[in-house]
């Protein structure tokens, strides 16, 4: 396995593993999520690609065919009224081949994640998790992460 960062070959690949994230999230919450849905076009997947403050960390195979990724965004609030200044890597999202999972490829690409934000001088890395996904949750937990705020909700 290999971890590099995405190219446009792959979204295809991606496309797949993003709708295997979809259907997680609408099976858990079908009143958010839509069933099958594309999170992004292949347009806006290119410019994600293109984007050196959106890195996406790809797990390739011995093919070079996507078997996992983490979608990345460099964030900082310079200047803001309340916020420090730091700079954060904020995981938007990691997945893995639900036919591949528990290779360890998740925690590659995790691992990939926390290099890139030290390299890149970043105070911390941050990601959210949906309550109703509770094996990433305990994967996100293995890795060493801890909460560090709770969104709440009150359905009307």
């Amino acid at each position: 396995m290999v971890i590099r960062m995405a190219q446009e070959k792959d979204v295809p690949r991606i496309n797949e593993l993003l709708y295997q994230v979809c259907m997680v999230h609408h099976n858990g919450r079908p009143d958010l999520f839509k069933a099958g849905a594309r999170k992004y076009t292949d347009e806006q997947l290119k410019t994600i690609i293109a984007d050196k403050n959106r890195p996406i960390i790809v797990a390739a195979d011995e093919n070079d065919s996507v078997t996992g990724y983490a979608f990345c965004v460099f964030q900082q609030h310079a200047g803001d009224n309340i916020l420090t200044d730091i700079k954060t890597l904020y995981i938007d999202d990691i997945c893995v081949d639900e036919k591949l999972r528990g290779q360890h490829i998740g925690s590659r690409l995790y691992k990939a994640a926390v290099e890139l934000a030290e390299k890149n001088s970043c105070y911390n890395v941050t990601l959210n998790v949906w309550e109703c996904n509770p094996s990433a949750m305990r994967f996100y937990e293995s890795c060493g992460l801890k909460p560090y705020k709770t969104g709440m909700e009150k359905i009307l």
